[in-house]
Formats: C-alpha cells, structure tokens, sequence
C-alpha cells in the first residue's frame, strides 16, 4: 500500500489515495487543487524520510468541504475575587480528497 505522511498548519496527517482528511481550515475554496508538502513516502516496504521534505514528491489533494469541530468551553476562574470569563470556541477544519501521491 502506498501512502504519505504530509505536513499542513505545522501538522502532519497520513495520506492514502481515495481518502478524505480533516486538517486545520485553509484559504482555498471547494474544488481548488491544493499540493501538500511529503515528510515520508511509502510504498510496500519501501520508505523514504525526507530531510525535511521528501525532493520530487508531491500530493495533489481537492478541496472537498469546510466543517466546524466541537465546542471548546473555555473558562476562567479566580478563587476568592469574584472572576470568571466564559468563552466558547468551534475550530475550524476543511476537508481533503487526496487524489494522487508522486514520487519514487
């Protein structure tokens, strides 16, 4: 089987062709073509490390989506001052079709 380990928002997500990964929101609109950087190709046992980027790989992916994560509450407290701030907080993520893994 042949994948990648690529690197997105100081990040890094495995990568099988035909899959959809969920990595931090990026600027591109749905249907817009995006190439990922390679940190480590593999396939069927052999496996190149990039120092830090693997030369002449590549993933190709598509914008499929943008969803939101689930709601972080964020609370402070200070004991004894009468202090507290809530605060809510959605990430927001896109979604990746990756369509093709190049390299040797």
């Amino acid at each position: 089987m042949k994948y990648a380990i690529i690197e997105s928002g100081g990040k890094q997500y495995k990568a099988v062709q035909g899959t959809v990964i969920e990595v931090d929101r990026l600027p591109n609109k749905v249907g817009e073509s995006v190439n990922l950087e390679v940190v480590l190709l593999s396939d069927d046992g052999d496996v190149k490390v990039g120092t830090p980027y693997v030369d002449g790989a590549k993933v190709t992916a598509s914008v499929v989506g943008e969803v939101k994560g689930p709601k972080v509450i964020v609370f402070k407290y200070k004991p004894k001052e009468r202090y507290r701030r809530k605060q809510g907080h959605r990430q927001r993520y896109t979604h990746l079709k990756i369509e093709a893994i190049e390299g040797e």
